[in-house]
């Protein structure tokens, strides 16, 4: 099991108007089971008051180099040496400089150098700033000592100009955070192919058959492997979410797509989930321009599409999805055999609130060899975990 529960990680805040971002992210990593320690600069002070650090993270904050806790010890010593990653968001040009010189006299800078945790650097600051030849330097000198940076976004900055500068979104350094903490996991060194979204099949130039998927929960079982410490292939139809960074994404529009695809990813692959809802039936020849509308009715001619999962081969871990409105676990169970599958994930499609474009889900995992794992109703992102613990069982545990 991985993910952000339980985690010590270090938010260090400096003096950027962006420093109110870093209440949400303070707030959605607490939120997510994280310990989130903030120590913040007296320049950082001015923008966001502590109290909102330790009322949404229930630790104490501390801003000065020279403070020690309750018990006598050194703050910015005993925080970096319990850290499981430390990450200085948003960090302004002047503290990157200090960062990259080994300075150590503030709270931000003390507790960077003692920590050996794992660390992390979201610059905000105006363009001209940011892509000034000694900041791009110095970003250069803490990504060679083992720091990894997160870019910055381009939008409207706090002098009214456009340009690159903004904090990073929460969503894209929290899945960051993630990516670096989960590189010694249970997953480190293995091959996982996830697949995710709908396939549309094409009638004519511009209509197609489809489903509903939204490949949200395809999407969170890349991010868990991943945060695993897997190097994932993530093949995607139609999706409603971004992919997560830090892997490959591969695109595939139709079934015929997806099964090349598929199969050229898991070639000397270890494992690959198949949670894409991949149509069933496609027309047999796609009008090449676009059908008119007469008033009559109109016939397709459907031909079935090959089955993915059934002729692959290999010596790697094959699970499956089987989404169902009715007879579920006889359905799956069918499946199972039929595709000659190490696991599947059964899921009620038809239920209210679960399963195609919710954020929730509830699943059976049925294992070919095994006991039935039951998980939810719960958030994507849990229903994942459950699924690949199942795979690292699958696999026989870590390679660590």
């Amino acid at each position: 099991m991985s993910g952000l529960a339980g985690k010590n990680i270090v938010l260090g805040v400096t003096g950027s108007i962006a420093a109110y971002k870093a209440v949400q992210l303070a707030s959605t990593l607490s939120h997510r089971g994280a310990h989130v320690h903030t120590v913040m600069t007296a320049a950082a002070r001015g923008f966001v008051s502590p109290l909102n650090f330790q009322a949404l993270t229930r630790q104490a904050v501390h801003s000065d180099v020279g403070e020690v806790d309750r018990e006598g010890r050194i703050a910015h010593v005993d925080r970096g040496r319990a850290a499981d990653l430390m990450i200085v968001a948003p960090a302004t040009a002047n503290t990157i400089a200090r960062l990259a010189m080994g300075l150590a006299d503030d709270i931000v800078t003390a507790t960077w150098l003692s920590t050996t945790a794992p660390r992390l650097v979201a610059p905000a600051m105006e363009s001209s700033m940011y892509l000034a030849g000694s900041t791009q330097a110095n970003l250069r000198t803490l990504a060679d000592h083992g720091a990894g940076i997160i870019a910055p976004g381009t939008g409207r900055l706090a002098s009214g100009h456009s340009g690159v500068g903004r904090l990073a979104d929460v969503d894209a350094i929290i899945d960051r955070i993630g990516e670096t903490l989960g590189l010694g996991g249970d997953l480190a060194g293995r091959q996982i192919v996830v697949t995710a979204g709908g396939t549309r099949e094409a009638i004519d130039p511009v209509r197609f058959i489809g489903n509903p998927s939204s490949g949200r929960q395809g999407i969170a079982l890349a991010r868990a492997a991943r945060d695993r410490g897997a190097n994932v292939a993530l093949i995607v139809g139609a999706i409603a979410v971004a992919p997560p960074t830090g892997m490959e994404v591969i695109e595939a529009a139709s079934a015929a797509a997806m099964k090349a695809a598929v199969e050229q990813a898991t070639a000397g692959c270890d494992a690959l989930v198949m949670a894409a809802a991949v149509g069933d039936y496609t027309p047999a020849a796609a009008a090449g321009q676009k059908i008119k509308k007469t008033g009559d009715g109109l016939s397709l001619e459907l031909t079935p599409t090959d089955d993915i999962l059934a002729g692959l081969s290999g010596g790697f871990i094959k699970v499956g999805f089987a989404a169902e409105t009715e007879n579920l676990l006889e359905n799956a169970r069918a499946k199972l055999a039929a595709k000659s599958l190490d696991a599947i994930v059964a899921n009620d499609v038809a239920a209210s609130g679960l399963g195609f474009g919710s954020g929730m889900n509830r699943v059976q995992i049925i294992r070919r060899d095994g006991p039935i794992t039951e998980a939810g109703p719960a958030p994507k992102r849990a229903i994942a975990e459950k699924v690949m613990d199942v795979v690292v069982e699958l696999l026989g545990g870590s390679q660590q």
